[in-house]
């Protein structure tokens, strides 16, 4: 029989034990972005007798709840650049959920001097790329010796702005759409990217992905960059049968969240939170792995579903789609097991921003000498210190059509109070502000600048050094404005169901782009192109009557 040599032995367990401590001595990062999952749409702050998300309260123990954690825009595309970056949109440009759609790359924005004579404002040339030459997490972890991967949803870009573009490694599913292609459950219609099974769901196919992925990583023991951007709970508004029907008898007519598709969406959100969860754990890699949870604006609260709205963002006012709390208050979540307190809770101000100069200081990477950031490092927050009073921004230079909105805008956060700036909106041509003590008044009910003159100027201020300091374009008074020009907006074209059914040649339900041109002769096919992609809201290369309707 063979023995080892004691001796041999303790050497072997040695190296091997320096082997691993050298494999661990570079921390993981594991960063989880839901889309449009509102700071009501969890159980973790109690607003909810609805939805259920057991793995995010599971997340929660593990590390720090943040109660104030705040988008830098209302919207997806902004939100993803300025966490990818640590730039604010009013800095890059990227203001708007725009680059999905086809065309030339716009990558700063510029005011339309040619807008019509019945606009008060000029309008905005509108980014739709984020620009590739902007230093960025993935790029400064690979550069650090990390493996980057990115999972879900981008909404970045198309292809050359794709993920892979921007430093990672791996794109699944390389995807450049606001959501899934077509649906959430197979049939899906991605170009390049087929289920695995009939009736698979997305968020099920990247649990999967990303055990494959972390299995590799247990093997190389390569540090990872893991970007695990859920489509969730984004439209289109579908999920598994039995996760709907499950909800169907919970459903309080009196509550304003009461739609069990929803629900369901809620629930395989937080299913595949869990799956990866459990894959760290399986994997032992969960000690040495930092996890941040997040959303990249507040809920929808207008969009149409079971015959209701998706959600409520109760009791905060507003939501997707403009600067109420509504729209930018989101869930957040920090674990770094040995480095941040279980089961602990922060109130201090959080910003998208912040993601990319806090994972660098606690990894200990330097940023690059000419690299700017318009947030800060959280580390004190996280290892449970007070950090100094700060101002945290909102900015959204456009007007939408929501429930509840308001003109182009601006905010700031100092401590408990808010101040909106409707730009350029005061009947003579000056900026509009809106004071809010978010403490007293978290519905934004009550509007207190005449209470309190001096905060408002003092916080203009500040409003007024960030938006120079970034160099934000925004909207600015017309200089041909003509209000005798200016009327009522002409009424939207709006389609019926006939006619629909009568533009749906092959009679499936959807319009292709060559069933919504028609005969092509004598049209404007660029323009008709443009518009289809417009109203082509999943951009699955088809539109339903309500998208058509857009």
């Amino acid at each position: 029989m063979n023995i080892r040599p004691k001796k041999l032995l303790l050497h072997s367990t040695f190296f091997l034990c320096a082997l691993g401590t050298a494999f661990s001595a570079k921390p993981n990062v594991v960063f989880i972005m839901a889309d449009d999952l509102g700071w009501a749409d969890t159980t973790l702050y109690g607003h909810t007798a609805l939805y259920e998300t057991p793995n995010l309260e599971r997340l929660a123990k593990r590390g720090m709840l943040f109660d104030r954690a705040y988008t830098a825009s209302p919207l997806c595309s902004p939100t993803r650049s300025a966490v990818l970056t640590g730039l604010h949109p009013a800095r890059t440009g990227l203001t708007a959920p725009t680059c999905h759609l086809a065309g030339e790359p716009i990558l700063r924005p510029s005011l339309k001097l040619n807008t019509p004579a019945h606009h008060k404002l000029l309008t905005l040339t509108k980014v739709n790329r984020l620009d590739t030459k902007y230093p960025n997490m993935a790029k400064t972890l690979k550069q650090a010796g990390y493996h980057t991967a990115h999972f879900g949803k981008w909404h970045l870009g198309r292809s050359p702005f794709t993920a892979l573009d921007h430093g990672f490694d791996v794109d699944v599913p390389n995807w450049f759409g606001p959501g899934p292609a077509g649906s959430y459950v197979a049939p899906w219609k991605f170009p390049d990217f087929k289920e695995a099974y009939p009736g698979e769901h997305i968020e099920d196919r990247m649990a999967d992905e990303i055990d494959s992925y972390l299995e590799k990583r247990a093997v190389d023991k390569k540090p990872f960059f893991l970007n695990y951007w859920q489509f969730s709970v984004h439209g289109p508004f579908n999920a598994k049968a039995d996760y709907i029907e499950s909800y169907k008898d919970k459903i309080d007519p009196n509550d304003a969240q009461n739609s069990p598709t929803y629900a369901a969406m809620v629930k395989s959100l937080d299913d595949n939170v869990g799956r990866v969860l459990d894959q760290l754990d399986e994997l032992k890699l969960s000690k040495n792995t930092l996890i941040f949870f997040y959303s990249d604006n507040g809920g929808n609260m207008y969009s149409e579903v079971d015959g209701t709205t998706p959600t409520s963002n109760r009791p905060l006012r507003g939501g997707k789609g403009n600067n109420w709390d509504g729209g930018v208050r989101v869930p957040c979540i920090a674990v770094w097991p040995g480095h941040i307190e279980k089961k602990s809770k922060s109130r201090e101000l959080v910003t998208s921003t912040d993601f990319y100069p806090t994972i660098l200081d606690l990894l200990g990477i330097p940023k690059n000498e000419e690299q700017t950031f318009d947030g800060l490092s959280i580390r004190p927050a996280l290892e449970g210190k007070p950090m100094d009073n700060r101002h945290i921004f909102t900015y959204f230079p456009h007007a939408t059509k929501v429930p509840d909105t308001f003109p182009n805008s601006a905010a700031i956060y100092d401590n408990e109070w808010k101040l909106i700036r409707l730009l350029h909106n005061a009947p003579n041509g000056d900026h509009e502000h809106w004071l809010f003590h978010l403490k007293k008044d978290i519905g934004e009910r009550n509007e207190v600048s005449k209470k309190y003159p001096k905060k408002v100027s003092e916080l203009g201020k500040e409003l007024d050094r960030f938006l120079a300091e970034t160099g934000a374009v925004y909207p600015t008074p017309n200089p041909n404005y003509d209000p005798n020009k200016a009327s009522s907006p002409k009424p939207k074209k709006t389609y019926s169901a006939a006619q629909f059914k009568r533009m749906d040649k092959n009679k499936d339900g959807f319009l292709t782009i060559k069933e919504y041109i028609g005969n092509p002769k004598g049209r404007n096919v660029p323009a008709l192109k443009k518009q289809f992609s417009r109203r082509d809201n999943n951009a699955d290369g088809k539109l339903t009557l309500a998208e058509l309707n857009k």
